[in-house]
């Protein structure tokens, strides 16, 4: 029988976790890892229940499939399938038709996250030639991507998580537990087809309305993608000596020059007749395109990394480079870290432009800038950064440059073939998820649609550390008595609740679960305390575990939950109010359809 101190111990670490999470002192990984780590050392878990997750056949599983989804994106079959997807929309709405439904199914058999980062550039180039807004389009994807996953047993790893779940939580109680539930790959599709389908219908019908158009103002302080540079005059800049109006660097086109760093003294509101001197930090204020045209001026180079000027590149240095606009995910290295400490030169070959974080206004030496996930940076760096990390989790890359590797179009057939193997392996039961993931990711790797070191860097490894993590986080809530301690009080409501209230209850918690942290977590740490409660109450498990897996994906109030939100914020030019504006209602019409569902089909 474990001790009360125990369960205290375990509820009290996850509390604790839950905020240093929420308050980002840390990256997900290594809060939920450190977590365990107390668990472990204060004896609340044994260490073979600790790394049992990291064995899961479900995190296995997960790691297959993002070289499966890696073939899809090096054959360029997202691609393909996106131009003729797409057409040529000339509304919003024709743009947002074509492209939510495709979306949705590709994403019910493949990750979104590549999905995601497939479709942003394209999405980008579609907006540059019809004049659609991209913020009639990111949140679209994103969103439907989402909706996509909740369809199949493999469309998001919340799903593949909870099957782990209720299985570990049956043999732990297999002397409970008569008559064991199980949890196939179209298990789940008859609660989240409908929630899918009203989903979307909601996005054709709102998201004229809801979703915000272009955002320019004159007045600089409401342009929201706006990117804040520091440029350095070098020694022997010809712009030395020439007053801000000489050096033409008044009335730029959608930039204005905020400030001027000169050693301890800085320079505001910087009159046309100032002077330039050698080693002056020009702060500019402004779009993409006026700061990548200003970049390309002799004499100015970049002043975000470094504060000695003998570290910066010689005089009329400019080797092969070119600028990309990448955004920090919430797993990189260099959240919480500022940009002049993060080692962005040595790490990445790269130096930090600029820097653009929506709905702020970013103040102070850019170099002081403590990054966050959701930062758009601009890098100038080589031809090679696009290849070496277009597949990291570190960034999501918004644009990369002409000169990356093609895709091998000739393999996409290959690779939509291995998919349509896989989902038929899955959907028949011939074999078991984890055994066919192995397969088609071997069968990618082997085929040459994926090649050995994009399959190693396709995987995120900071995913699967939070997600085998979590799961023995969720061992010891049930070993140490915590899920107990929880699910008795709220099983003698029960009979009050009903079993649409229960289900109202596991949905909430999981979803407020999710706004604090990913999906993932979410649903790793709720499902043991979730199947103590049903336990207790008598409940059937398979709908809690339903309940589960879609609170913990469809939630679309915040960027945070979910992965692909935060990747779509910066290149869709949103704030966390468009967000609760447009997810909100979307994130209430979700858990009406899929309780509903659930009491209807799976009860």
């Amino acid at each position: 029988m474990p001790e009360q101190w125990e369960a205290w111990f375990t509820g009290a670490t996850i509390v604790t976790m839950i905020g240093a999470i929420a308050f980002g002192r840390a990256q997900a990984d290594i809060i939920v890892v450190g977590a365990l780590m107390l668990l472990l050392v204060a004896g609340v878990i044994s260490p073979t229940d600790a790394a049992a997750g990291f064995g899961n056949t479900t995190v296995l599983t997960i790691a297959f499939l993002y070289i499966v989804a890696a073939g899809l994106k090096e054959t360029g079959a997202i691609g393909y399938m996106s131009n003729r997807i797409l057409g040529r929309p000339q509304t919003a709405f024709q743009a947002q038709s074509r492209l939510v439904l495709p979306i949705a199914f590709t994403s019910a058999f493949a990750n979104n996250t590549p999905i995601v980062a497939s479709f942003l550039p394209v999405l980008s180039a579609l907006s540059r030639r019809t004049g659609i807004p991209v913020g009639k389009l990111f949140m679209p994807l994103s969103f439907a991507a989402i909706l996509g996953g909740l369809c199949t047993l493999i469309g998001t790893a919340t799903t593949l998580i909870v099957k782990g779940q209720l299985e570990d939580f049956q043999r732990m109680h297999a002397d409970t537990i008569s008559e064991p539930e199980t949890f196939d790959f179209f298990t789940i599709t008859p609660v989240g087809l409908p929630v899918a389908l009203v989903g979307l219908t909601y996005i054709l019908l709102f998201g004229r309305l809801l979703l915000p158009g272009n955002r320019t103002s004159k007045d600089s302080e409401e342009v929201v993608r706006q990117y804040m540079a520091a440029l350095r005059v070098e020694e022997d800049a010809a712009i030395v000596g020439k007053t801000i109006e000489q050096a033409d660097l008044r009335h730029l086109p959608g930039l204005f020059l905020s400030r001027i760093d000169r050693g301890d003294e800085t320079i505001i509101a910087v009159e046309p007749d100032t002077a330039l001197r050698a080693g002056d930090v020009l702060v500019f204020v402004g779009q993409l395109s006026s700061l990548v045209d200003l970049r390309q001026r002799r004499g100015l180079v970049p002043a975000s990394d470094d504060a000695d000027p003998a570290q910066a590149p010689s005089p009329g240095y400019r080797p092969d480079l070119r600028l990309i606009e990448a955004v920090v995910s919430s797993n990189s290295p260099l959240v919480g870290r500022t940009v002049r400490d993060a080692g962005i030169r040595t790490r990445y070959s790269a130096v930090v432009v600029a820097v653009q974080r929506l709905g702020h206004q970013l103040r102070g030496k850019i170099g002081d800038i403590v990054l966050r996930p959701g930062d758009t940076l601009l890098l100038e760096t080589n031809k090679g950064f696009s290849e070496r990390f277009r597949s990291s989790s570190e960034f999501y890359l918004v644009s990369e440059t002409a000169q990356n590797a093609a895709p091998r179009h000739e393999k996409a057939l290959m690779a939509i073939g291995i998919v349509t193997l896989f989902v038929i392996l899955l959907g028949t039961g011939i074999l078991e998820p984890m055994a066919a993931a192995m397969l088609a990711a071997g069968l990618m790797v082997l085929t040459r649609c994926c090649r050995g070191p994009q399959a190693r860097r396709s995987i995120d490894w900071t995913v699967l550390a939070v997600i085998g993590a979590a799961m023995g986080i969720g061992r010891a809530v049930d070993q140490s008595g915590l899920g107990t301690m929880i699910a008795e009080p709220l099983a003698q409501w029960a009979p009050s609740l009903g079993a649409v209230g229960m289900l109202i209850v596991i949905y909430m918690m999981t979803n407020i679960f999710t706004t604090f942290m990913t999906h993932s977590a979410a649903a790793a740490l709720v499902c043991p305390i979730a199947f103590q409660f049903a336990l207790a109450a008598d409940f059937p498990l398979l709908p809690v575990g339903l309940c589960i897996a879609i609170a913990a994906s469809a939630e679309f109030t915040t960027p945070i939950g979910y992965q692909t939100n935060l990747m779509v914020m910066g290149p869709g030019n949103y704030r966390f109010l468009d967000y609760a504006r447009f997810g909100g209602p979307l994130t209430i019409i979700s858990a009406i359809v899929a309780i509903t569902s659930i009491s209807l089909i799976a009860m």
